[in-house]
């Protein structure tokens, strides 16, 4: 299965969530018979990612948007978990803070933004301001709909420096969403993951749906696409995750940089120190 061509949201034609099934779960019947291939895509990554890291020609950027309960932190862990640490950045974005409302809406984020060789992981991103703002009204519409375009020009500029940007977009039932919220009831081990904001949110399901449709439509773009992940099956949301992700590692032709030392004269002081003891 191409996971890519599958579940990408192609640029220019409007989406609507109503048409895909957050059940979907490809070819694997359970998450058993799942396993090979996501142990074998998660070996690629690992691979991968260290020569991103090497090279430093390119940067991988993947933000991470979803209703609540539907993965994002699962994503991180099991997906992200791959990456060494010491080249990979996990950024959550919270409320703003008054330092960060001073400025434009984006320059909190273009901070977090990976360098080359560099992964960065956004845990909810920029998109807060086209998704919260416009639910709540935190904003007039007419502020609110210019960051569209705003926003793209923003990850154009992101391409052209080097950062090749996956957006993937955690899709779950508002069934699946409440059953999660049951078993942080139920398991004490996730109370702390329990917030009254998450039923306040859920009783605004169909204001985040139209927000999400539009947030997909207008910003898919060649440079920057969203990926709608169907997340009712978490082992497929992490499969479907980092199946793209290597595919996306794989078309970036990575190759080990060349030395920079004489590798003859480290040979030579290598068998001196080895006959010296």
């Amino acid at each position: 299965m191409d996971y890519s061509e599958r579940l990408i949201v192609k640029p220019g034609e409007k989406l609507r969530l109503a048409d895909i099934d957050p059940g979907f779960h490809g070819h694997n019947e359970s998450h058993e018979k799942a396993m090979p291939e996501l142990g074998e895509a998660l070996a690629g990554i690992t691979r991968l990612q260290e020569l991103l890291y090497a090279q430093k020609k390119h940067a991988l950027l993947v933000v991470l948007q979803g209703i609540d309960a539907a993965g994002k932190d699962g994503v991180c862990w099991h997906v992200i978990q791959a990456m060494n640490p010491q080249g990979t950045r996990v950024t959550g974005f919270k409320q703003p803070t008054a330092e960060e409302r001073a400025h434009d809406f984006l320059w909190r984020i273009h901070n977090a933004v990976p360098g080359l060789g560099q992964v960065g992981v956004f845990n909810r991103s920029h998109y807060e301001d086209v998704l919260v703002v416009r639910v709540h009204g935190l904003a007039p519409k007419k502020v609110w709909e210019k960051r569209y375009d705003a926003i793209n020009a923003f990850e154009r500029q992101l391409s052209e420096a080097g950062v090749t940007i996956l957006k993937f977009f955690l899709y779950i039932s508002k069934e699946e969403q409440l059953e999660r919220f049951k078993k942080r009831l139920d398991d004490p081990a996730r109370h702390w993951k329990i917030s009254e904001a998450d039923y306040a949110e859920r009783a605004l399901w169909d204001d985040y749906v139209k927000a999400y449709e539009a947030m997909l439509t207008k910003c898919s773009t060649d440079y920057a696409p969203w990926y709608v992940i169907p997340s009712n099956h978490k082992w497929f949301r992490n499969l479907a995750a980092s199946r793209i992700i290597l595919e996306t590692l794989e078309g970036m032709k990575l190759k080990a940089p060349e030395p920079t030392v004489d590798l003859d004269e480290i040979r030579a002081k290598y068998h001196k120190a080895e006959e010296e003891g």
